[in-house]
């Protein structure tokens, strides 16, 4: 075989793999906006009410490709002893050692490696909640406010997540007939081009 048809088979057999596993862009990263992020933590109150904690100073980036949406590296930290509460009380309590503990624990985090799109905008991203030491699988169920896919790594992302834990599986079990044992957190994203 001469070398222009070894270059020309190496050339074509580039090409094939690339048609049949699927060229894929390289992944865009972007970094949460915290100015305009926001991350709260609902749980019920003698079952008749909630009580609402807010994580006000937060970090996070997130890089996708999108022609491959399944695969994900998605981080956000939220610094847990600035997390805000109703009142005094609740808070001296969500920030001691019975429930966040933030003198041992000071940060809460989030990673996602696996995305599962469910309609052009909705999808569910798996990954693992660490609080309080403990890690634990967690799904977040998201909605995009325009569709991944169409991503172009120049204009900002927008997103809301939502997830339920059972907030015994991280330690926090204080006042079980008091406070309710399921914790719904939400997410509003503006995710921007790093």
């Amino acid at each position: 075989m001469t070398g222009w048809q070894q270059r020309t088979a190496a050339t074509l057999l580039a090409w094939l793999a690339m048609t049949l596993l699927g060229a894929t862009s390289p992944a865009q990263t972007y970094r949460l906006d915290e100015t305009r992020s926001t991350v709260a933590a609902r749980v019920a109150f003698f079952g008749i009410a909630s009580k609402t904690a807010r994580f006000p100073r937060l970090s996070g980036s997130i890089a996708l490709s999108p022609d491959r949406l399944d695969t994900l590296d998605l981080i956000v930290e939220l610094d847990a002893r600035a997390l805000t509460a109703p009142d005094p009380v609740t808070l001296e309590r969500l920030r001691g050692p019975a429930f966040f503990d933030v003198a041992r624990y000071p940060q809460v985090r989030f990673a996602g490696r696996r995305m599962t799109m469910t309609s052009p905008v909705t999808a569910t991203v798996e990954g693992e909640l660490t609080a309080r030491g403990v890690t634990q699988p967690v799904a977040l169920t998201v909605s995009f406010a325009q569709p991944p896919a169409r991503a172009t790594g120049t204009e900002p992302i927008r997103l809301s997540a939502r997830a339920t834990i059972n907030r015994t599986a991280f330690g926090m079990t204080a006042w079980p007939l008091i406070v309710g044992r399921t914790v719904t957190i939400t997410i509003d994203g503006w995710l921007v081009p790093a």
